[in-house]
């Protein structure tokens, strides 16, 4: 039992024994007698040095595996092809990473190792470059050997990229930016600085999230600064700038030929778009809307061509709102101009009459002139007529007299067609006969109405009042032309 104790005791000391002189650095105190290449001579060129690295690539890459640096070799094979070997000495007590030589055929690695030679080690040193790896590698010139001195980790400056797109816009429009192609970068910021150099607005991007959609309540340009940060937080130093225009809207101006538009119902009024302006640009179009006093849309209509203007014929009296809204080259829209009109349809109208007239008894021929005034009581609906004239006899007998006669009525109107009923008086006919009073019925249609003057055709019998006198004896017929002025 005592025996087996010893053993085990014996064999943990050797392998302690072992792994510290294997985790010991080891002394390197001469070089050149296990070459990894041949060398001819006893000091080769650089030049001599690169075509023996490619001939004996497959030894160098085996040896790059075993010291576990596999992924380290194509670089390093095509970066030596071009690369500057930089003659140097090696102190006393330089360390190695690791080092490849050659023992009995066979390429062999050796780490954490230490020249301490009695002189300084005349080598090559060159670097080869790995995504953010400096790998620092010597040949010592006495002999071929490929060793690693260090690696360096080269962290990159950040380089900032910003795009902002659309160049012009309008007020709220979105705007995009997009820092998608800086480089090296932990993170980004922007800054917006309005016209006046005041900061606006600012933002933090990342690499996954690069871009940011903004938007700006007031025209004028904006300028867009960047900057990147590397993994050490320096700041990009290469310029990262970028501009963007907001237009200004246009400035609506509304104007109308009559304000208020009395007895303009009928009539062509002009409504227009003048005196409107864009400070950036030109008035590219205006849109007018009229709506009735309930809000309810009435017309509307768009001009795309200067003076911008709308000659308009309003169909009913009322308050109407007119509204008018212009766009500019940019398409940006103004804010709504707003005017509340009042048009009146005309109401008092002159009137002229002529007719041929029968008047019965022994049937007289007459021709009648009246003159006197329409009102609507109701616009278009009831009117009242007042009016008076003489009828000059053209008869071939003295028997009957010119007369003299002065009448009222009471209209209703049904589109172009009017009826009505009323009242008169005409004086006689005839030296034996009195003048009388008498009611009137009328009918009659307008053949051009204009809303200011209108034309009619009318029919007009009277109907005498007064004892004896019967309609068969004493009536009037009249057929003739009115006009409304």
């Amino acid at each position: 039992m005592k025996s087996k104790k010893l053993t085990v005791l014996v064999v943990g000391v050797l392998i302690l024994f072992t792994m510290m002189s294997f985790a010991e650095t080891k002394k390197l105190k001469q070089i050149g007698r296990y070459t990894l290449v041949r060398i001819k001579g006893e000091v080769p060129t650089t030049e001599v040095m690169k075509i023996l690295v490619e001939k004996y690539a497959g030894d160098i890459k085996y040896g790059f595996d075993l010291a576990g640096y596999g992924d380290v070799f194509l670089p390093f094979l095509d970066q030596i092809k071009t690369a500057t070997f930089e003659e140097a000495e090696l102190p006393i007590g330089q360390k190695f990473m690791w080092m490849l030589f050659r023992s009995r055929g066979k390429v062999k690695l050796v780490q954490d190792l230490e020249w301490a030679g009695k002189e300084p080690l005349p080598v090559f040193v060159f670097k080869v470059k790995k995504n953010f790896k400096h790998y620092h590698f010597i040949i010592p010139k006495p002999c071929g050997n490929v060793a690693l001195i260090k690696v360096e980790e080269i962290i990159p400056d950040a380089v900032c990229d910003i795009k902002v797109s659309p160049a012009k816009a309008n007020i709220n429009d979105p705007i995009s930016v997009d820092m998608s192609g800086s480089q090296h970068a932990k993170s980004m910021e922007v800054e917006v600085f309005d016209g006046q150099g005041n900061r606006v607005a600012s933002k933090t991007l990342t690499p996954d999230s690069p871009k940011w959609q903004t938007k700006f309540d007031k025209p004028g340009e904006y300028v867009f600064k960047g900057k990147a940060m590397n993994v050490d937080n320096k700041p990009s130093a290469n310029p990262c700038e970028a501009k963007t225009y907001i237009n200004a809207p246009p400035t609506c101006k509304l104007n109308t030929s009559c304000s208020p538009c009395l007895n303009y119902v009928g009539r062509p009024m002009t409504i227009d778009a003048e005196g409107s302006s864009d400070p950036d640009g030109q008035v590219a179009k205006a849109d007018f809307r009229i709506a009735d006093a309930e809000g309810n849309a009435v017309d509307s209509f768009s001009d795309t061509s200067a003076p911008f203007s709308w000659e308009y014929i309003f169909a009913k009296p009322g308050i109407y709102t007119i509204t008018l809204v212009v766009t500019d080259d940019f398409g940006a829209m103004s804010e709504p101009c707003t005017l509340e009109l009042e048009v009146t349809q005309k109401r008092l109208f002159g009137i002229a009459d002529i007719a041929p007239t029968l008047a019965k008894g022994s049937h007289g021929n007459y021709l009648l002139g009246r003159l006197g005034i329409l009102y609507f009581l109701v616009p278009d609906q009831f009117s009242l007529v007042v009016e008076g004239g003489g009828a000059f006899s053209i008869n071939n007998s003295e028997e009957w007299k010119s007369f003299f006669l002065a009448n009222f009525s009471l209209n209703y109107h049904i589109d172009n067609f009017f009826i009505g009923a009323g009242a008169g008086y005409a004086s006689k006919v005839k030296e034996q006969r009195d003048g009388d009073v008498f009611l009137l019925a009328n009918i009659g249609v307008d053949i051009f109405n204009n809303w200011s003057t209108r034309g009619s055709l009318f029919f007009e019998t009277h109907f005498p009042l007064g004892e004896g006198r019967s309609y068969s004896d004493h009536h009037k017929l009249l057929l003739g032309f009115r006009l409304l002025f």
